[in-house]
């Protein structure tokens, strides 16, 4: 599939949608994997930096646990702006829920806002792999959470987190691949979906979660407008 000219952003549930006819017409081998997952829901979170901390909140922590750390986090900085972050106390971090790795993580991301490394909305100007490798280059943010970013925060059409269990092993089982296909594995498998990657990762996360009976989204499922306002 051609590369698109400008970045492609899906905000509502009707451009998904629409979005995903188009990859699965384009590439017939995901038509199984659509007929057996159904229709996929769109999920989103704020973009910017509140978007961002909450993702890394969630690294490795149940959805439970990392819900209950980002409500006292955010509640503890309301509004919560990357100065008042980069400038709070460790202990206080500490305190709220917040292991050392992510206390550094946090500040950074403020820092780099502050100085102008960085500005988080505007990586929607870019296409999937320079966002990607803009985020990257923060402290503390690896591959699954610019991708995670750029594809829910930002609802980019094709961020695709390659390194998200989930997606590997949907991968494996819609495919019949021998093993789970590792991220530079599916990285290159994912080449031909362009510029829709990031729906075929919805895409992937349904036919997890039906094969599977689990949910594999990274994100709690939230209300997403429809098109022109339309229901």
């Amino acid at each position: 599939m051609a590369k698109s000219a400008h970045p492609i952003m899906l905000h509502t549930q009707r451009e998904f949608e629409r979005a995903l006819k188009q990859l699965v017409k384009a590439n017939p081998m995901l038509a199984p994997v659509f007929a057996k997952s159904g229709m996929p829901t769109l999920r989103q979170r704020a973009p910017g930096f509140a978007g961002l901390c909450q993702i890394v909140m969630g690294q490795q922590l149940s959805t439970a646990s990392a819900g209950a750390i980002w409500k006292r986090f955010s509640a503890a900085y309301d509004p919560f702006h990357p100065d008042d972050i980069r400038r709070a106390r460790t202990d206080k971090l500490g305190r709220i829920g917040l292991s050392a790795a992510k206390i550094k993580t946090v500040k950074a991301i403020g820092k780099a806002i502050a100085q102008g490394e960085i500005d988080l909305e505007a990586l929607a100007d870019l296409e999937a792999d320079a966002a990607h490798a803009a985020l990257v280059a923060l402290h503390g943010i690896g591959p699954w959470t610019a991708d995670i970013y750029l594809l829910f925060c930002l609802g980019h059409a094709d961020a695709f987190p390659a390194g998200d269990l989930a997606v590997q092993e949907a991968a494996r089982l819609a495919f019949d691949l021998p093993q789970r296909p590792n991220a530079k594995e599916l990285t290159a498998l994912a080449d031909a979906w362009r510029p829709w990657r990031g729906v075929a990762a919805h895409l992937l996360w349904g036919y997890y979660h039906v094969v599977k009976r689990r949910d594999g989204v990274p994100v709690p499922s939230s209300p997403i407008p429809a098109a022109n306002g339309a229901p």
